[in-house]
């Protein structure tokens, strides 16, 4: 089973034609199959004997994998997509294949080397200081967990335990993973200040909310959370404003960027991140908006040391890694076990320059803003929020929820696209994610037509 014959050098080299094959295609759309249908086309598939090599890939190639929804299509616009490019994809094989193991310098030092590298790109991009770093996580909801458990960890410490609870203040944008870390993980209370029109949370509302507070539940936060680029409307919180109240009362300021982060190598969208530069920790999601493979979650601190007393995992087996002065990707983060994730975005980067990164983020902005237009020049819909970066959120006029679930399954049934429904204000609507540069406002155009 371990050992490389000749059945097996067969097979790796058929699947290396089928990862090949799929890289030099355009991505298939592709469809959800129910249970009875998978269950009568692939049936049991793990069994005693094995049912051989030959076999598993012909289930993959023909019945399984057809039944996964394919991220990177440019008409897959739902939630926030994926769209790696090809060497970020191919290198993400070479990284299954290496068996690296980039938990600690010890045993992945080459690989934490130039995973370095990439997070030291995003932190200038933000405008950190030289000394700040981190690690790539699996995903958004483990970065902004590690953060937040670094962010009580480092008030424990300077001010020890409140008066009452601990409590994070947030807004009601901030993604469910936040709210969902602290208050089920973390057994921790948020305080939900008031979003503008636009549902950013400013400096004066949470200023004015926490003012509000009862003294011991004032004393228990401890960090602010500011979205750069929220989920569901692509907006961009008032960054700098929260610095200033964060930075009032000695709270940890956290930045969720895994969104929107990307849009700090735009200069058309840059300006918008103001204040980002003062984030005691931020994440930004490579896999969203920066053209790399899932999963990977660039977890970035101002000050290390802060991150690593908090999450530094202490036992005998583990003393050859604790080294002092070297880094240890595992000591930033709620986990241990940790494969090379930041190594696909780091080989692309390398490969095409950070000036192509700039050039395809302003090309979806560049179809973004197409789009909104083409929005407001049709009679059928109507534009719910001006877009701040790549998010299209607009309303079919006249539609109630069932218009909008049969004309998303129509879609794909017609393999026309993936838009799903969400909701602005309690009301149903839909939106456009554009992360993917090979998304064209011929697309968009088709799409909203479609309503009609």
């Amino acid at each position: 089973m371990h050992t490389f014959s000749a059945d097996v050098e067969r097979t790796v080299r058929t699947l290396a034609q089928l990862c090949i094959d799929r890289l030099a295609s355009s991505a298939p759309l592709d469809r959800p199959r129910t249970p009875d249908e998978l269950e009568k086309d692939a049936g049991q598939t793990v069994t005693a004997d094995g049912i051989g090599a030959d076999e598993a890939v012909r289930l993959w190639r023909d019945v399984l994998g057809p039944a996964c929804l394919s991220v990177d299509h440019p008409r897959y616009l739902s939630f926030i997509p994926s769209a790696p490019t090809k060497a970020a994809a191919g290198f993400d094989m070479l990284v299954g294949a290496t068996s690296a193991y980039a938990g600690s310098w010890l045993e992945g030092s080459g690989a934490v080397y130039v995973e370095n590298q990439a997070l030291r790109w995003l932190a200038d991009l933000a405008g950190l200081p030289r000394e700040a770093g981190g690690a790539f996580v699996q995903g958004g909801t483990i970065g902004n967990l590690s953060a937040l458990v670094a962010a009580r960890e480092s008030a424990r410490h300077r001010r020890g335990r409140p008066q009452g609870r601990w409590a994070v203040a947030i807004t009601g944008e901030t993604h469910s993973s936040v709210v969902h870390a602290l208050t089920i993980v973390m057994d921790v209370d948020v305080v939900e200040v008031p979003g503008d029109e636009r549902g950013r949370l400013t400096g004066d509302a949470l200023r004015a909310t926490v003012d509000a507070l009862p003294a011991d539940v004032r004393d228990g936060i401890f960090a602010v959370v500011a979205t750069a680029g929220s989920t569901n409307l692509g907006i961009v919180d008032d960054i700098a404003g929260c610095a200033d109240v964060a930075r009032e009362h000695g709270w940890w300021l956290h930045v969720d960027a895994a969104y929107g982060g990307g849009g700090l190598a735009a200069p058309s969208v840059a300006p918008l991140f103001a204040g980002i530069e003062h984030a005691d920790s931020l994440i930004v999601d490579p896999h969203k908006w920066l053209f790399a493979p899932f999963d990977s979650c660039a977890l970035i601190y101002r000050d290390p040391v802060q991150a690593r007393a908090a999450h530094t995992q202490h036992a005998g087996y583990l003393d050859p890694v604790n080294v002092e002065g070297e880094w240890n990707p595992s000591d930033f983060a709620i986990q241990l076990t940790r494969r090379a994730r930041g190594l696909p975005f780091w080989f692309s980067l390398a490969v095409n320059g950070t000036d192509a990164y700039t050039a395809a983020l302003e090309r979806t902005l560049d179809v973004t803003r197409a789009g909104a237009q083409l929005i407001r020049d049709r009679a059928h819909v109507r534009l719910l929020v001006e877009p701040d970066l790549s998010v299209l959120v607009f309303e079919r006029v006249g539609w109630d929820a069932q218009d909008y679930a049969h004309w998303s399954s129509r879609l794909l049934d017609e393999q026309s696209g993936f838009v799903t429904p969400t909701k602005h204000r309690g009301e149903v609507c839909t939106r456009f994610a554009v992360v993917n540069p090979l998304t064209d406002v011929a697309d968009l155009e088709s799409l909203i037509d479609s309503m009609v």
